[in-house]
């Protein structure tokens, strides 16, 4: 059976599409195609993929690519479409009305999220999330299947009668395990991977660290200006940036530091969110420092795998981290506290079965 997933928004590799989604229906034998913006068509590990053009910016993108996307999927001729964007909801539509069984994958609360972004106008923000609740309310049940990151979301759907699957984003546990870890040598320093934005609490890290000793490693792209701002912050000489790692980049930075944080922002995206990269620090051994959210406080404190902050307070951020550096013992327990939660619960192992099972319902319907 083919499969073609498609994505005018991520990257080819991004970790939930690529490495995990597509490598698991294509270890299960499945042929799988991914469309995405790319620099060239290459097969990588048995999935084959088809490159859309970098476009030259938003509008481009959400009008130009997503045609592209389009005309692509259909040459693939795929007895199942899988689509990741709230933007190629049109293509999905025209898909299903082709007689072609098609899946919306949806990472994060749309509606909410374009609340939250600083490049959408405030005056714009919220016909914009009314026009996507409303997209997505008139094509959720006409969708063969629905997928969503977290049951929050996964609620929101089934209430509009949509088949909705809640597949989160759990860590593959063994791509970040470091097996017998040697806590006593790791460095000094606490880590946060992943996109950099103050919305994702930049600045509170980088101030909170200025307030200790010791050094924050931080691994992911800045967003537009921000770099620049941090730089100037007194804490920033307490600052290692790597930029983007790839995953064994990840998995190094993880095994050098005795913590990671997770400190986002109390925004109406966040606060129902569940973040993949707390579940990572948990897979690797990582204590967590992470938002007091009553959610993430339920997992943290539930586990016993870190301490909950007020992201918005780098003071109490930085006396986190100071106790985790100075209790390494404690530390250590907690994070294989962590870490055993990943291995019984937050796993992809699990979220796989899903997967795997809702795409059998729908080959046999």
């Amino acid at each position: 059976m083919k499969v073609c997933i498609l994505t005018s928004v991520h990257p080819p590799f991004d970790t939930r599409i690529f490495h995990k989604e597509a490598k698991s229906l294509r270890g299960v034998g499945y042929e799988v195609i991914l469309i995405a913006q790319h620099k060239k068509e290459e097969t990588v590990d048995g999935i084959k993929i088809i490159p859309l053009k970098k476009p030259r910016n938003r509008v481009e993108r959400m009008t130009k690519i997503v045609w592209q996307a389009y005309r692509a999927a259909l040459t693939t001729d795929a007895d199942i479409y899988h689509f990741h964007d709230p933007e190629l909801i049109p293509i999905g539509l025209l898909l299903k009305g082709g007689g072609k069984k098609v899946i919306y994958d949806i990472h994060e609360d749309a509606p909410k999220q374009n609340l939250s972004k600083t490049y959408i106008p405030k005056y714009l923000r919220k016909p914009i999330s009314f026009f996507i609740e409303a997209i997505e309310a008139f094509s959720a049940n006409r969708f063969d299947g629905i997928i969503t990151a977290t049951p929050f979301i996964n609620e929101r759907f089934l209430k509009m009668g949509a088949n909705a699957v809640n597949i989160n984003n759990y860590p593959i546990v063994s791509e970040l395990s470091v097996e017998d870890s040697n806590w006593e040598n790791k460095e000094k320093a606490v880590c946060y991977v992943g996109g950099i934005a103050e919305i994702r609490g930049a600045v509170e890290m980088v101030e909170a660290i200025g307030r200790t000793d010791y050094r924050l490693i931080l691994a992911g792209d800045f967003e537009p200006g921000l770099e620049e701002r941090l730089r100037q912050l007194h804490g920033w000489k307490n600052v290692e940036s790597l930029g983007f790692v790839d995953r064994n980049g990840v998995r190094d930075v993880m095994s050098r530091s005795m913590t990671g944080l997770v400190i986002l922002h109390p925004t109406i995206n966040y606060i129902d969110s569940l973040p993949v990269k707390m579940f990572e620090y948990m897979s690797a051994g990582l204590p967590v420092i992470a938002s007091n959210f009553p959610l993430w406080k339920e997992i943290v404190e539930g586990n016993k795998c870190g301490i909950c902050v007020d992201p918005l307070n780098p003071r109490e951020i930085a006396e986190a981290i100071q106790w985790m550096i100075e209790h390494p013992e404690e530390a250590k327990a907690i994070g294989e506290n962590g870490r055993r939660a990943a291995e019984e619960k937050y796993n992809w192992e699990f979220e796989e079965a899903k997967l795997l099972s809702l795409y059998q319902r729908l080959l046999n319907s």
